[in-house]
């Protein structure tokens, strides 16, 4: 029975796979972000995030205990001078996995593993706008403008029940009056006036 077994095999050998998330955190302390696919890169936060807890320490012991991990002078240098200092007020959650789609040549599930060393920006707070559509007896009571009607959807004009309709006068239909269309002067005519 499998009980105990955290770690995703990731089809490789355990020395293969250790190598393989060293390797990558040792580039995620360096860069700050690593793009990979979706199974390792859950399998690199939990693995990083023990890391920078170990070297939040501070002690010669912790130190080594990185060290024997993580094998770039450069990417340990970083994490205990620039990192450590940025994340002493964080007690977990390190980093964090963002999806981001798939891979052009294999379609593999690809993820973005992100070190969370900056402070999140601290929102505007924008004052929500009154909704636009309110009751009518609620804007009349306000002294308001009242709701227009619904119009009806097939022939665009406003809709009334037809007891509405029945009582309503009908208006007169007039037809539009036409007013004699001037005609351009031509040169014939400017010459005789």
């Amino acid at each position: 029975m499998p009980h105990g077994r955290k770690t995703p095999k990731l089809s490789r050998t355990a020395s293969h796979r250790d190598a393989m998330l060293a390797n990558m955190a040792a580039s995620l302390f360096l860069h700050s972000k690593v793009k990979t696919t979706t199974s390792k890169a859950k399998a690199l936060r939990p693995f990083v995030d023990r890391l920078i807890s170990t070297a939040k320490e501070g002690s010669l012991h912790s130190m080594r205990q990185v060290a024997s991990v993580v094998r770039d002078k450069e990417a340990l240098k970083k994490l205990f001078q620039e990192l450590v200092p940025k994340l002493q007020d964080r007690s977990s959650g390190f980093s964090r996995v963002v999806k981001a789609g798939f891979r052009k040549g294999d379609n593999a599930e690809v993820s973005i593993v992100e070190l969370l060393v900056e402070k999140p920006k601290e929102k505007e707070v924008v004052e929500k706008k009154e909704g636009r559509l309110k009751r009518l007896s609620g804007r009349l009571r306000r002294g308001g403008k009242a709701a227009p009607e619904p119009s009806s959807k097939r022939t665009g004009r406003r809709y009334k029940p037809a007891a509405a309709r029945a009582t309503e006068p009908e208006a007169p239909e007039t037809e539009p009056t036409e007013e004699p269309i001037e005609e351009p002067e031509t040169g014939e005519e400017k010459e005789k006036s």
